[in-house]
């Protein structure tokens, strides 16, 4: 058996490829579905963000997985495998462990440090669980992970300042305005994640108002009715119908949908444009696949940015946070180790249960035999005779299981397990 992942990311995949390869959450029960129907995967998880789609796996036969899964990506983004081979990376076992962490570490993401992913590395890893195509190995693989995670925030400064794309795509709109956001009508498509980071982002600046339009108004209205209430006065919500009134009235808007269409077309703008007297409008699309038509932005007077250009200006986050990302590193190699070590004791834990299991039925077989031999003895001194028996055997057993675990996943470790089989019988 073998761990693996296949996936794509921000740094080598171009846009629209991620774009196609993007696994929305109303299809990840029917992806994961597709994934389990091989028979050479035994487990998997998909964890697909904005910015990475990447499949892992619990296979069989190293080779035939990584097919499998580049197949799954090919089928998934429409492209032949072959795009996906030029683009794709591909980690197994302990390497796999490594990547996981630092992506939920915040290592990997385009803003170094940012919190997003590690719910999302959660919620990837009980979504397959719901699905019942998660087992213990990847259980334990994104436990860990997770609690990686938790110690780089909480032990590194590295979460400091600007650590989410919704922080960043505020900081980049402010940028392309004049003026900045202050006396700026926000419109923020979207009531997701991305769409209440954005709008908690807006909140702190000197912004006239912030509209919220939701495909489903409910969600945005409870967005709203969440926010604190010194905030809930700048925020409104808006129905889908009312959108291109709304684009209109919007000196800035942040796309952050979850479709696989457009919903913001190069007309809707160039009308918008013209009933503003061609007063600009900054357009922030943190969608993808993307929410805006990408002709849009030769609109005159739309200033539209897509993930590419957000990726450009936050490629600098990376300094100054050396000292950070290098005490980073080191709590993840810290974690991987002990899910190697965790690892190591689950794949030797059924041969050391079976030998326990063996020697005890024996040692209870002799007591018995024993206790019918000798039926004078009292229950008192039988019960001395099993608890000394049972300490024997614990002490006798004490040593092999250690070396056991310790030599586990190495070829000296199999040739044990093996040998404990045979003469065992196990």
């Amino acid at each position: 058996m073998s761990v693996i992942v296949v996936g794509l990311e921000h740094r080598g995949t171009p846009l629209d490829l991620l774009e196609r390869a993007t696994v929305p959450d109303a299809e990840l029960a029917k992806a994961l579905g597709r994934l389990a129907d091989h028979p050479n995967i035994a487990e998997t998880v998909v964890l697909s963000t904005c910015l990475r789609t990447e499949v892992y796996a619990v296979v069989d036969r190293f080779h035939d997985g990584v097919a499998e899964l580049q197949d799954f990506l090919a089928q998934t983004s429409g492209r032949p495998v072959s795009t996906i081979e030029a683009h794709q990376y591909i980690r197994f076992d302990d390497d796999v462990a490594t990547h996981l962490f630092e992506v939920a570490a915040g290592l990997e993401s385009a803003v170094i440090g940012e919190s997003e992913v590690l719910g999302q590395v959660r919620r990837a890893w009980q979504a397959a669980h719901r699905e019942g195509v998660a087992g213990p190995i990847l259980a334990s693989l994104f436990r860990h992970a997770v609690e990686a995670g938790k110690r780089v925030r909480s032990e590194t400064a590295i979460a400091r300042g600007v650590t989410s794309l919704s922080h960043a795509a505020v900081a980049l709109a402010a940028r392309q305005r004049s003026g900045g956001l202050d006396g700026a009508r926000v419109l923020v498509l979207g009531a997701g994640e991305m769409g209440e980071g954005v709008v908690a982002a807006v909140s702190d600046a000197a912004v006239e108002e912030i509209v919220v339009v939701n495909r489903t108004s409910e969600r945005a209205e409870t967005l709203v009715r969440d926010l604190p209430g010194d905030r809930r006065d700048l925020v409104r919500s808006s129905a889908l119908a009312a959108l291109p009134d709304e684009v209109t009235r919007a000196d800035v808007l942040f796309a952050t949908v979850g479709t696989m269409h457009p919903m913001v077309d190069r007309s809707m703008l160039a009308a918008a444009i013209a009933a503003r007297g061609c007063e600009p409008m900054v357009v922030v699309d943190l969608g993808v696949p993307r929410n805006v038509e990408p002709g849009a932005g030769s609109v005159d007077g739309v200033l539209l940015s897509d993930m590419d250009d957000l990726r450009a200006s936050v490629a600098d986050a990376l300094s100054g946070r050396q000292d950070e990302v290098a005490q980073a590193l080191e709590i993840v190699a810290e974690e991987v180790e002990r899910y190697r070590v965790a690892a190591r004791a689950r794949d030797v834990a059924p041969v050391i249960a079976a030998l326990r299991t063996r020697i005890e039925g024996e040692r209870r077989a002799e007591l018995d035999r024993r206790r019918r031999k000798q039926p004078d003895m009292g229950d008192e001194q039988w019960e001395q005779v099993d608890a000394a028996t049972r300490a024997v055997v614990g002490k006798l057993l004490h040593d092999p299981t250690v070396v056991l675990k310790e030599a586990s996943g190495t070829p000296r470790g199999e040739r044990l397990v093996e040998a404990l089989r045979a003469l065992f019988d196990l």
